[in-house]
């Protein structure tokens, strides 16, 4: 199988484009680029010019935005409804409280001494207006799209490049995996607790269709005085998810069903195989020890 690929720099994570069409690739870079552009002017909770941080600012009022915000939100909103409310995009205060309040790494090399615990608002006290195009939400309420806004933009991508280009695409954002069209025997995709990198180490699956996503506590973590924080939070409390997953990879139709899936899991803790399953979702589960558990017909790891 002869493919061609490029990565670069976005979002705050590496993103990756490949194809199985040589003339292909510049077009589809171009797309993957502007649409992570548009994504981050919209939906950024770290750049004071974003949609979303006026949006943040304006708690108790509505605001006008773009199409771009409503259509990711409604996104997140779907998933907090999927999920009753684990996976919750009015986190954003929680993470700031905690110390997540500015790009990923200026958070990891900071000397943060306190934290404090602030419980998320809640998805329904969200208001969009799809007719005004406008998004209100309570005043002390914090908007955070995260991971299932990087899902979106995947999902989004992979459609846009095939539709242009007519090639099979795969989009890597950080971990979140979408692919519109496939070469013969499909795309060979590493699944590893360094869900960043495409080519880190961990077992392969062949991914055909739809999207995979890795949730993990492994690497988004900072330290508060004498204490760890991660970026995967419990809406309820305002505190890290009780790491009984270290990573949680979940295939399923588009990316932001198996970001959402991978996310809840992490905070459904043990009940989380037997979740995945009454969903029907293949997952691969890795507890803090390394040992690891699969739902839904996802390989066994190798030996």
């Amino acid at each position: 199988m002869e493919v061609w690929s490029s990565t670069f720099d976005a979002i705050g994570v590496s993103n990756q484009v490949t194809v199985d069409r040589e003339d292909s690739l510049p077009g589809a870079l171009a797309i993957a680029r502007a649409e992570l552009n548009a994504l981050d002017v919209a939906c950024s909770r770290f750049r004071e010019d974003s949609e979303l941080a006026a949006v943040n600012r304006a708690a108790g009022s509505q605001v006008a935005v773009g199409p771009l915000l409503l259509e990711a939100l409604g996104a997140a909103l779907d998933a907090a409804a999927a999920t009753d409310g684990l996976v919750d995009p009015t986190v954003g205060g929680a993470l700031r409280a905690l110390g997540y309040d500015r790009d990923f790494r200026l958070v990891a090399g900071s000397d943060r001494h306190t934290f404090r615990l602030v419980p998320a608002a809640g998805w329904r006290s969200v208001r969009i207006d799809r007719r005004r195009g406008t998004i209100g939400i309570p005043a002390g309420c914090e908007l955070d799209l995260g991971a299932v806004g990087k899902a979106f933009a995947a999902d989004r991508i992979a459609s846009r490049i095939r539709v242009a280009t007519g090639a099979s695409v795969l989009v890597g954002l950080g971990g979140d995996i979408a692919v519109a069209g496939a070469p013969p025997g499909g795309w060979p995709v590493k699944v590893a607790d360094d869900h960043r990198r495409l080519d880190g180490a961990g077992p392969t699956v062949v991914l055909r269709d739809g999207a995979l996503a890795t949730s993990s506590t492994t690497v988004r973590r900072w330290r508060v005085g004498t204490r760890t924080a991660h970026h995967i939070v419990d809406p309820a409390t305002g505190l890290p998810a009780l790491e009984t997953w270290r990573t949680v990879s979940v295939a399923a139709a588009t990316c932001v069903a198996a970001n959402t899936a991978a996310t809840a899991a992490i905070l459904k803790g043990d009940d989380a195989p037997a979740w995945l399953e009454r969903l029907g979702l293949a997952g691969r589960l890795v507890s803090r020890d390394g040992s690891s558990v699969t739902t839904g017909g996802w390989p066994e790891d190798p030996e």
